[in-house]
């Protein structure tokens, strides 16, 4: 079996259907299975084979989906990076992972030089728009390499908040069964429109919208960077029917929806929210901005990504991220007071992390991954993220779990933006601390925000210290990086 099979079927079955498309540029999906097939001959002409790791360092562009399918195609292993990276950290992945070859952005080929030296890994510059001048002579059909259902596609380096990124070993047939169910949960047929504004080299934005948007031949619509203004104008453009995003986005797209109600955006019928857990208050008032359902789901890297959903046919529970999906299993561990380390078995689970034998060993247990996610289930089986276990504030010997405390201070009028973190106190060990950006116009300050968690939560809970940003500082999916709130 190969991932890249599930393009070859949607080349076959709709292939003068528009299968990416990035404003002027658009590509079918036979001439996406075209370009793809081009890029596994030029691979193997320059020495790539099966099993070697093949770096793709690009933004969200048209050229991203040829260069991923082309190099599972070839029966390579994908290494999907931030374009944004700088040279020592692009040094880690091609050292660590041992790449054969790295495609990556002309904007970042520079720095993609300079992260290789003292390395054989040569690095191939790939200009958008022009991507058919690289693949000249290489006309293929190059035949798609067969790989087992164990074979490594993707290699996903995670994103390194508690030391070096290591890298989560998906399989295809982990990665092809998660994608699949994925496509299926969201009901997506060829006449869906995705909206693929988060980033692709992520596994939400690689599994949930290009993957299963192509096992569905559905069209996926990119955007290089978000914008929330762009963002609604292209939902309205180009019929949206579907849109996946974080809560950063869901927050930015309400806020600019309050300044403009104009735009139409009836298109919608589905839209995800995964990531990061989303506040209550923002997913009600987005809903009832735009008379659409949010459905919240849990994933992580490590679990290919997927692993419960609030299904859309199902009742769902605002808060919660569902249930398992088909395949996998979820349990709490040792919980206290109903709280325990989330933990996952199923076929979506990592082959573990590459090279790591001992982090591996750590993080997967008797078969079950440990997510270091704090959770709890109600009566019905559904599933509530509490908090991250290296989140937990302990004071004065009490647990305050950050995500309450956010989703009262979401609650203000005033509050775009919120992330509690605990601080160093010399006599209850953590004190409670809150860092917010406030919405355009909002008239408040430290103290009155202080007062209103106070009346709302337990005494022990309600953040001392207050600090008034401009914004909260964001990793390339727009989740909220508290490390680097701690670290200011």
């Amino acid at each position: 079996m190969n991932l890249n099979d599930f393009l070859t079927r949607a080349a076959h079955a709709h292939s003068e259907r528009t299968a990416v498309e990035l404003g002027a540029q658009r590509l079918t999906y036979a001439e996406l299975h075209a370009l793809a097939g081009r890029t596994a001959a030029f691979l193997a002409a320059s020495g790539v084979r099966p099993g070697d790791r093949v770096g793709l360092m690009l933004p969200n562009v048209p050229e991203f989906p040829v260069l991923y399918y082309g190099i599972l195609r070839a029966g390579a292993v994908v290494v999907p990076m931030n374009p944004l990276l700088r040279h020592r950290e692009i040094a880690h992945y091609v050292r660590d992972c041992g790449m054969t070859m790295l495609l990556a952005h002309q904007d970042a080929a520079d720095e993609a030089r300079h992260g290789a030296e003292g390395t054989t890994t040569p690095i191939v510059p790939v200009e958008p728009g022009s991507l058919a001048d690289l693949l000249a002579g290489h006309r293929g059909p190059e035949p798609t390499a067969s790989r087992t259902e164990d074979d490594l596609a993707v290699i996903l380096y995670t994103s390194g908040t508690t030391g070096v990124p290591k890298g989560a070993m998906l399989t295809h047939a982990g990665l092809a069964r998660n994608c699949e169910i994925t496509a299926r949960l969201l009901h997506l047929t060829p006449d869906d429109v995705v909206m693929g504004c988060l980033p692709l080299f992520h596994a939400f934005g690689q599994a949930c919208a290009m993957n299963a948007a192509v096992i569905a031949g559905a069209r996926l619509t990119l955007m290089s960077r978000f914008d929330p203004g762009r963002a609604l104008r292209t939902i309205a453009d180009r019929g949206i029917t579907v849109f996946e995003g974080v809560p950063t986005m869901y927050a930015a797209l309400l806020a600019e929806h309050r300044r403009d109600p104009r735009t139409d955006t009836d298109s919608l019928r589905l839209c995800i929210s995964s990531g990061a857990s989303l506040p209550v208050e923002l997913l009600h008032g987005f809903e009832a901005a735009f008379g659409c359902s949010v459905l919240e789901g849990y994933g992580m890297s490590e679990t290919s990504p997927v692993v419960s959903f609030n299904h859309l046919h199902r009742p769902r529970k605002p808060g919660s991220v569902g249930t398992p999906i088909e395949g996998v299993e979820m349990r709490i561990l040792d919980p206290q007071d109903g709280v325990g380390e989330l933990c996952v078995r199923g076929h979506n689970v990592m082959a573990g992390y590459w090279g790591r034998p001992d982090a591996t060993a750590e993080t997967i247990v008797d078969g079950w991954l440990h997510t270091g996610d704090l959770a709890r289930i109600d009566a019905d089986g559904y599933y509530y993220i509490v908090d991250r276990k290296k989140d937990l504030i302990i004071r004065g010997g009490y647990n305050v779990y950050p995500r309450e405390i956010e989703e009262v201070l979401y609650e203000h009028p005033g509050v775009a933006e919120a992330a509690v973190i605990g601080i160093r106190h010399d006599t209850l060990g953590e004190e409670v601390a809150a860092v917010v950006a406030l919405r355009p116009g909002a008239q408040t300050d430290a103290e009155e925000l202080r007062q209103f968690v106070r009346q709302r939560v337990a005494p022990y809970k309600y953040p001392r210290e207050i600090r008034l940003v401009g914004a909260l500082p964001k990793g390339p999916t727009g989740k909220i990086l508290k490390r680097e709130i701690a670290g200011s």
